[in-house]
């Protein structure tokens, strides 16, 4: 009998000792999402941060200087890792992946968030907005980026940011100078109802497409062409497959800095407000560098002398606005006469 209890004794004592082991390994493991309810954590917290575009682009150079910003503030707490150029998912699939937690941050453009909630599609009508000023005026109005903003509380979603990248170009291999010369033409756009009835507007037959098969799309002659900011046409490389650039400056483009809201707020508020700084002087450096990045490399497509870039003459360019802006009374029942109205009182 002694013996057996002897035995039962050691037993007891050998998984204790297993059970104390396995606990303080996983203590040292570093954890990805944050730690939920906010409480002190000595392990570090992983931030998958996931977009679609290139490093050189305006969000992708936003993004690795949230990602510096963030890891030098919270002193070594926080590791942000940045997967450009479609890695994880595509915009399209993004949000419901910041839903689950799998990726911490995203900043899909604002037509992705039209999937949710249409009232986003008001950055997506043709010169809505007069310039950049306007643009980040309409961002951080309550009757307009705050309403917006307010919204995704809805779907487990917090926004925390809005990015610059500027305003749409449009490109083709087929001349387009005149409203007149988009009949017929093949164009690219993001998953959008108001881009297809933008391009419908003007007889042309828009075809959504995700961003990373644009390149190819437009090298077989699937489409002729598309509209995009410079940057992102020069990242990746469309200008080398194009003929024409026409500097329309049509649409806006800008980017929703998203998290999932459970995981921010369930972030030590130390932790929560050294990364609020730091994507508060990332959204800064985005606003006065975007346009920069956008007319460097502008120059350097000219320089490259494969593609003719086309300046509009202000009764061109009204005659854009003229055929185009015919489409706001068919959207204002989804997005709201009193958004359109606001972002109109910009002007």
């Amino acid at each position: 009998m002694k013996k057996w209890l002897m035995m039962m004794l050691a037993a007891v004592l050998m998984v204790g000792i297993l059970a104390g082991c396995g606990a303080r390994s996983q203590q040292s493991t570093s954890k990805e999402g944050g730690e939920a309810g906010g409480g002190a954590s000595d392990e570090k917290i992983i931030i998958k941060f996931s977009h679609v575009v290139a490093e050189n682009t305006p969000k992708g150079q936003a993004a690795e200087m949230f990602k510096q910003l963030a890891e030098e503030y919270t002193n070594g707490k926080v590791e942000v890792q940045v997967f450009p150029n479609s890695q994880l998912y595509k915009d399209e699939d993004v949000l419901a992946a910041v839903q689950q937690n799998n990726v911490q941050l995203a900043a899909p453009s604002t037509s992705v968030v039209t999937k949710l909630y249409p009232q986003w599609t008001l950055f997506d009508l043709p010169f809505i907005f007069k310039d950049e000023a306007g643009v980040q005026a309409a961002m951080e109005s309550p009757e307009i980026g705050g309403k917006l903003f307010t919204m995704l509380e809805d779907q487990k979603l917090l926004g925390l940011a809005m990015w610059d990248n500027g305003f749409k170009q449009t490109h083709s291999n087929k001349k387009i100078l005149a409203p007149t010369d988009f009949k017929g033409q093949k164009l690219r756009v993001m998953s959008s109802k108001v881009l297809e009835a933008q391009f419908k507007s003007v007889g042309a037959n828009p075809t959504p497409m995700a961003f990373g098969e644009v390149y190819s799309a437009l090298e077989q002659g699937v489409i002729d062409g598309g509209e995009n900011t410079i940057s992102n046409i020069y990242s990746q490389k469309m200008h080398e497959v194009q003929k024409y650039i026409t500097m329309s400056n049509h649409g806006y483009l800008g980017y929703a800095v998203i998290t999932n809201s459970d995981f921010w707020n369930g972030l030590p508020e130390d932790v929560r407000t050294q990364l609020q700084k730091a994507l508060d002087e990332t959204t800064t450096w985005v606003r006065e560098n975007s346009k920069r990045v956008n007319d460097e490399q502008l120059a350097e497509i000219k320089a490259t002398g494969k593609t003719e870039i086309i300046e509009l003459s202000e009764e061109e360019r009204q005659a854009w606005v003229d055929a185009m802006s015919s489409i706001y009374s068919e959207f204002e029942g989804e997005i709201g006469k009193d958004l359109i109205d606001a972002a109109k009182a910009l002007w």
